[in-house]
């Protein structure tokens, strides 16, 4: 099937300041110098106008929905022809699908990345050094980032709000499933910020192809942090060929604990939702482990709910014996199946006889994202909770809740599940740095050197710093 360029063509023609729109094979290196002269400017922004920038992207969103629509239809057709030919899974397929309630929440996430407090010029911490010398600890944007996500088009749109409400320029390349989706809404983005007065053009590039991600990978003086989103050996592939700061947005291999103590109820409803209501989504549970106490009326009831949902459910032997009593089956799980992310309608089922082997168990085979205990016993959710070692741990809660919207940050550029600089979804905070902002009056070093030195008074200070407004 060959791809069709309608409702894009015209849509590119009129868009007079478009970089996200050019052709592959263009110059890399170009746009991210680009980027960097583009970030350096959008730092400088007032609030309000990047506000507005981001209003005037949700207002072009709902203006050419038909056209994105028609885009991602396209992408949808090519994918089941790769679910066809069994290179494509059909819950990968429903991520690319942005039509009904998904188009409605892609809109309303730019909106309340909008509705966030600015993230820029905020003193985190005034320090007075001396009399009329103050030291300020200020945010500010990282720089240029480059983002690799997968096929998920409403992802450019969450990447791109957050980065722009930051001020950060943006280098992106999405998965080839989403192709069509991708560069009419980058071209919409593109055209939409360029209308407003102090939006710099140049400040989001969308990538096309590998070679393009091979190329960013070496632009070390242009791109300050690298963030990909996808499996291990991706971004450890990501890590291992670049020297530019990578915050990995890894596998989701979650969990969720059922302890003894558990309300059936919850422990029922909390697990079927963790695996089934975004099965192909980074915080899907995909292993259940449950306490031998509870095993047996816990998958008494689970296993028909999951069932229920055409789930098919890998057992230890001490859950496929008590499935077999109950009337179930199971298949075996390997050694394997514990440290699988299968991002589809699978979930592994492990009898523990402690709430200290659960712990065990997740913090050897998960990887580090977000893991829920279910129980009523404080004492075992407090361990459970500072005994695991995730960017995300959850009491009596679906693993379904780590994201950045639901979050309150708005939206998420992914989510790390390594230990620097931020952890869990990446908002806008975890998109900005600082830099130091000293204020004095002639004071010199040499004062506070020799025999009579003066001495520093260290004292916190009450007071902000912001830079006033350009005239």
């Amino acid at each position: 099937m060959t791809r069709s360029t309608a409702g894009v063509t015209d849509l590119a023609t009129d868009v007079a300041i478009d970089v996200a729109t050019e052709p592959a094979g263009i110059d890399i290196g170009a746009r991210a110098r680009a980027a960097r002269v583009a970030g350096r400017q959008l730092a400088t922004t007032s609030p309000q106008v990047r506000d507005r920038a981001l209003s005037a992207i949700a207002e072009a969103l709902v203006a050419r929905r038909q056209d994105i629509l028609a885009a991602n239809r396209r992408d949808i057709e090519l994918a089941r022809e790769l679910v066809a030919k069994g290179e494509l899974t059909e819950p990968l397929v429903k991520r690319l699908d942005l039509s009904g309630t998904k188009f409605d929440g892609t809109v309303e996430m730019v909106r309340s990345v909008g509705a966030q407090p600015d993230p820029l010029g905020v003193t985190q911490r005034a320090t007075q050094l001396d009399d009329g010398l103050d030291l300020f600890r200020v945010s500010v944007p990282i720089g240029v980032i480059g983002v690799v996500f997968e096929s998920r088009p409403d992802a450019l749109v969450q990447i791109a709000s957050l980065c722009l409400k930051s001020g950060n320029a943006v280098l992106m390349k999405g998965g080839r499933e989403a192709a069509e989706s991708n560069r009419i809404l980058a071209a919409i983005i593109n055209r939409a910020t360029a209308a407003v007065a102090g939006i710099p053009s140049g400040w989001i590039s969308l990538l096309e192809t590998r070679d393009d991600v091979v190329a960013m990978l070496a632009l070390t003086d242009d791109i300050d942090l690298i963030i990909p989103r996808g499996s291990n050996e991706f971004v450890r592939y990501m890590m291992e060929n670049t020297r530019i700061p990578v915050t990995g947005h890894s596998e989701g291999i979650c969990h969720v604990y059922v302890d003894r103590a558990a309300d059936l109820d919850k422990a029922v409803r909390i697990a079927v939702d963790s695996k089934v209501q975004g099965v192909a989504t980074c915080c899907a549970a995909e292993t259940v482990l449950v306490h031998a106490d509870i095993a047996a009326a816990f998958l008494a009831r689970a296993i028909g709910e999951l069932e229920g949902h055409q789930v098919l459910i890998r057992g230890d032997e001490r859950a496929r014996a008590l499935a077999g009593g109950l009337g179930g089956g199971m298949e075996p799980a390997s050694e394997e199946d514990w440290s699988a992310e299968y991002l589809d309608y699978i979930v592994s089922v492990k009898v523990v006889d402690s709430a200290a082997e659960a712990i065990t168990h997740v913090n050897r085979y998960g990887s580090h994202h977000t893991d829920s205990i279910v129980t009523e016993d404080g004492v075992a959710a407090d361990l459970f909770l500072s005994g695991v070692d995730s960017a995300s741990v959850f009491h009596n809660a679906s693993t379904r809740f780590a994201d950045g919207y639901r979050y309150g940050l708005g939206a998420e550029v992914g989510i790390s599940t390594g230990r620097l600089h931020s952890r869990g979804p990446v908002g806008l905070e975890g998109l900005t740095t600082y830099k130091y902002v000293l204020k004095g009056d002639g004071h010199i070093v040499d004062d506070y050197e020799g025999e009579h030195p003066r001495t520093y008074s260290h004292l916190p200070l009450e007071a902000v710093w912001r830079p006033r407004p350009a005239p």
